[in-house]
């Protein structure tokens, strides 16, 4: 479950609040009583760094994701359509 952040417009008290995602938002400020809480956007606990799981969870044979082999094509670009 995620941490919320909340303020209180009335008095300034900040807190935290365990809850699910189809929790409401809380409203009630535990410390005035009143109803000024408000969700606050804060950055995520967590930081993704790295390679990437992907590459070395989830491969196939030899070949990575996103390495496949593009020395024995055209050089990346596409073919010119002609037409008659």
């Amino acid at each position: 479950m995620p941490i919320y952040e909340y303020r209180c417009n009335q008095c300034g008290n900040q807190l935290e609040a365990l809850q699910k995602i189809s929790d409401a938002r809380l409203t009630l400020c535990p410390a005035c009583n009143n109803n000024g809480l408000t969700k606050q956007v804060s950055a995520s606990s967590f930081r993704l760094k790295g390679g990437g799981w992907y590459e070395t969870d989830f491969k196939t044979g030899k070949r990575k994701h996103g390495t496949q082999d593009t020395s024995s094509g055209s050089g990346g670009a596409a073919p010119a359509a002609t037409g008659s």
